[in-house]
């Protein structure tokens, strides 16, 4: 999502800009010459082992695109797990991931340019006539814009700008003559019925054949769209309009951004996170750099690049200078309120913000872009990849990883700034874990969970697009590249535009309509580049004096999302505010500092204490704010006991031939039996056992002893299942689940609960696994008949020995299917009511507050812990005490008990009138829905 320099192709004439402006046509000065001024301190990495490097980047895309054309074209994506295609409607929705879906082949048009860059043009004229012969752009399919414009018609004009660039040089594509332009601007026309709004903002999803609102089209009844849906157009509706003289496009997408600016708030200059396409009204009034608004910051200045418009810039520079202001807590991004940005709204920050380093790269602002990066890095240290969502104190908060491209991307940017060899080794450490983890006989395999290495059964089209293209661009060396990389922007999804648009079909007026709504404070742009003294002092370890400090920032320090104005409090002598771990409900001292905070405590009937807040009751904004996080505090601290008695999820791991441990399944974990956490992992071959269920003595002992027994769930209880395995001679034992068809993809975790008697005699590990999962390892016993496991914790290595001796697997030896991302407990804990903005409630025993009976902690129920996919959820303390991210795998179970829970909610007592005042929009920020489209 960044930009690749800015040379200027053809001999254009460079605009006139203001004398402080990024110019188009050095650009590249930031991204290139800057390499002479930084000295490297890392040892420089040969020309030999970076050529070795990039043939390995060019042998993984190979394992990828070939796989997808073989066992999945002409389907828009590849499904690595099971060596099939993903088709729009023949596979288990996944909601609003799917709309990307649009039974265009959009893996292989988002390859297109990928193809070029790589070298491969043979295969890339290939490509191209595959996709003139069989991609169809009209199906009665709703699809997401946003996706559509990136990924299809960024895709189409990518390829286009590579194919007439090709052309031009003599050797391919002689026969080309513009057919994916018209493509592009056949699809450009399919989605312009999307603007049709009184605000100008695009529809989130339209019909490819039947456009909008008619009954056929299925859509058209949304009202919000994110920030970034809406404000991520301009780039390639404004290239297709300078392609093909068709203006309409670039002054729909202009028309998009003059409305997102008008609507920013005015006192902070931040915009939040989903509007209302009709009224303008902001729907989520959080705001970050991260899901739902990412895109926009960068198209901001790409479009100045591009297009040469002064006001994009200088609407860019107002936005980064709020963003510094407020949202940047060095070295983290963390959300902000945009009516009162200083607060934090959250304390998690998500996997798609870490592309931001690579755009600060551009904007010239090298210090904070090479912290945050070194955050970052060490997250993925921590956990082999960048989990959807972490929190202030580094625990994961999502597990899954899709193997996104933005950290790869602000990677390549940096060792572009820099020439820090530093940058290449930590490529490298990219591709040896996507090799290690990631890597199928398929293709390559999405992460469901981080933390136990298990898979998911998907491979995104922007993992071919963006990843091997910047992972190849980061080791290769100008004459590796057939055409100059400098002469062209990303978009992005990493597609490649030609600089030399800027001077092209320029019929769009350009009125500055950007100072007539602020005064711009000429400082911030001390860091627009080429400014390279500034931005690289003549100190050779300039670099690793920034990232020094931040090297254990993961393991030993816990950064704390505390707001600048409570910071400053600090330092003023006042009292750091209360916690909730000291906090004595017979202490009066701490009943005046909770009535300060505005929070009330109410002793119930049944002995019971209730807490309720009310924030307009608090002393102060400060207290205010200390009154949420007590809550908060409180909440964690009350389900803590809980969530200890939780189990994290277990792995069943295929290590024989083919899958050598390639293949790693998610498992529900039981209750009792041998804890695999504790005692080391379980190993054997799997066998069936007779009867199935497991009900009754087994009549084929002999099959299953010194076996790990596998009995279909149902008809009995599993602690007997058990019993009967662990009496034939069975070192282990996996439950299938008799509900054809069930899966990880739409199903929690499920956890094993005992028979309600004494299970001390059951000495042997037994793991759930559901239908489509299980179907995994009977098939593969099917196919091979000697199939052998690995129970453990989490993943295991593989076994690089074995895998020397893998023979060329078949389309069989891959259909596996990874389970389901566990959610942690702490992700559905409501931080308030939902239907009462203005207050919130907790019930706990009384001497559950004090930490010396932190036993009596009240606990939650599964029924509590089920999160409204509306609603935005906390999962840390904001002071928390830092802890060991291995101790905090609190997952979310499903058991065959029901628990006695403590914690109730209290009810909505306010009209829905006073949501309005002032107050409720600092509470909002606390309670915004989880909603962001990772």
């Amino acid at each position: 999502m960044s930009e690749a320099g800015g040379g200027r192709g053809s001999g254009s004439p460079v605009p006139q800009r203001a004398p402080w402006s990024l110019v188009a046509a050095t650009a590249a000065l930031c991204l290139v010459s800057a390499t002479s001024v930084g000295t490297a301190v890392a040892a420089p990495m040969s020309r030999e082992e970076k050529q070795k490097l990039g043939n390995q980047v060019l042998e993984m895309f190979d394992h990828a695109y070939g796989n997808y054309m073989e066992h999945a074209y002409p389907a828009d994506e590849l499904m690595p797990l099971t060596c099939r295609g993903r088709v729009r409607g023949q596979e288990p929705s996944r909601g609003d991931v799917d709309d990307a879906l649009g039974k265009f082949s959009l893996t292989l048009i988002d390859s297109l340019d990928t193809l070029v860059v790589l070298n491969k043009t043979k295969e890339f004229e290939e490509a191209v006539r595959k996709v003139l012969r069989d991609v169809n752009l009209d199906n009665d399919v709703v699809v997401s814009v946003f996706e559509t414009n990136i990924r299809v018609l960024g895709g189409l004009l990518g390829g286009h700008s590579l194919a007439i660039m090709l052309k031009e040089k003599g050797e391919y594509m002689q026969w080309y003559n513009d057919e994916l332009l018209q493509m592009a601007k056949q699809l450009g026309y399919k989605l312009l019925p999307a603007f049709n709004t009184t605000s100008g903002l695009p529809y989130p999803r339209i019909n490819l054949k039947f456009g909008i609102r008619k009954p056929e089209a299925r859509t058209g009844t949304e009202t919000d769209t994110c920030t970034a849906c809406a404000g991520t157009l301009i780039l390639e509706f404004a290239a297709l309009s300078r392609f093909t003289g068709a203006t309409i496009f670039e002054e729909y997408a202009r028309k998009a951004l003059d409305f997102l600016w008008e609507k920013r708030q005015r006192s902070s200059n931040l915009v939040g996170v989903t509007i209302n396409i009709h009224t303008g009204d902001w729907v989520r009034k959080d705001s970050g750099v991260g899901a739902g608004i990412d895109s926009y910051y960068e198209y901001l200045l790409k479009a100045y690049v591009l297009l040469g418009d002064d006001s994009f810039l200088e609407r860019f520079n107002t936005h980064y200078d709020a963003i510094m202001r407020y949202i940047s807590q060095p070295p983290l991004l963390l959300d902000v309120h945009i009516h009162k940005p200083m607060l934090n709204a959250r304390t998690w920050m998500d996997a798609l913000l870490a592309f931001f380093p690579g755009l600060q790269v551009l904007k010239g602002d090298i210090r904070p872009a090479i912290e945050t990066h070194e955050m970052l890095y060490q997250v993925i240290k921590k956990h082999n990849f960048l989990p959807e969502a972490f929190t202030t104190d580094f625990r994961v908060h999502w597990a899954q990883h899709p193997l996104r491209p933005e950290f790869a991307e602000s990677t390549y940017f940096l060792y572009k700034a820099t020439g820090d060899p530093y940058y290449l080794e930590v490529g490298k450490t990219l591709i040896e874990n996507l090799n290690k983890y990631a890597r199928v006989p398929c293709g390559f395999a999405a992460m469901k969970d981080v933390r136990t290495g298990s898979h998911e059964d998907r491979m995104d089209s922007f993992f071919l697009a963006e990843m091997f293209k910047y992972l190849y661009l980061l080791f290769a060396d100008k004459e590796d590249i057939i055409f100059d990389i400098e002469d062209y922007i990303f978009t992005t999804e990493a597609h490649l535009l030609p600089l030399w648009l800027s001077t092209t079909n320029q019929s769009i007026s350009k009125k500055n309509t950007t100072s007539e709504y602020t005064e711009l404070d000429d400082s911030n742009f001390d860091w627009t580049c080429p400014n390279t003294q500034i931005l690289f002092p003549n100190d050779p370890l300039y670099a690793q004096s920034i990232r020094e400090p931040l090297k254990n920032v993961v393991d030993k320090s816990c950064p704390r999302g505390i707001s600048r104005v409570r910071e400053e409090s600090f330092r003023s002598g006042a009292k750091p505010p209360l916690r909730a771990r000291d906090f004595m409900a017979t202490n009066p001292e701490h009943l005046e500092i909770l009535k300060k905070m505005g929070v009330s405590l109410i002793h119930l009937k049944d002995g019971r204490v209730q807490l309720v807040q009310h924030a307009i009751q608090a002393a102060s904004s400060i207290d205010a704010e200390d009154g949420l996080r007590f809550m908060q505090e409180m909440i964690e601290l009350s389900s803590q006991q809980q969530k200890e008695q939780q189990l994290p999820p277990r792995a069943v791991q295929i290590v024989s031939h083919p899958f050598f441990g390639r293949v790693v399944l998610t498992a529900g974990p039981a209750q009792f039996g041998l804890d695999l956490s504790k005692h080391k992992e379980t190993r054997g071959f799997v066998a069936s056992s007779k009867p199935y269920n497991g009900c009754s003595e087994l009549i084929n002992p002999e099959a299953v002893m010194g076996k790990i027994a596998l009995i279909q769930r149902g008809q009995c209880m599993f602690a007997e299942k058990a019993r009967n395995i662990q009496n034939a001679g069975a070192i282990g034992g996996i439950v299938i689940d008799d509900n054809e068809g069930s899966s990880s993809d739409t199903a929690p975790l499920f956890q094993m609960a005992g028979d309600g008697k004494d299970t001390d005699d059951i000495k042997i590990p037994m793991l759930f696994l559901f239908s489509k999962e299980g179907s995994i390892i009977l098939d593969a016993i099917r196919e091979y008949e000697e199939v052998e496991v690995l129970l453990s914790d989490k993943a295991k290595d593989r076994d690089p020995e074995m895998e020397n001796e893998e023979q060329p697997s078949s389309e069989n030896d891959s259909q596996n299917q990874s389970a389901e991302q566990i959610i942690s407990i702490s992700q559905a804990v409501d931080l308030v009511d939902q239907e009462s903005p203005e207050e919130s409630s907790l019930n706990s025993h009384p001497e559950s507050l004090s930490p010396a009976d932190s036993d009596d902690a009240a606990s939650l129920s599964p029924s509590e812990q089920t999160s409204n996919p509306t609603e935005d959820h906390e999962t840390t303390s904001l002071d928390g005490e830092c802890t060991d991210l291995d101790n905090q795998l609190q997952e979310q179970s499903e058991t065959e008990e029901d628990s006695n829970p403590n914690v109730s909610w209290g009810k909505k007592v306010k009209p829905i009138d006073s949501i309005l005042a002032d107050w409720n929009e600092d509470i909002e920020a606390f309670e915004m829905m989880e909603k962001d489209e990772l």
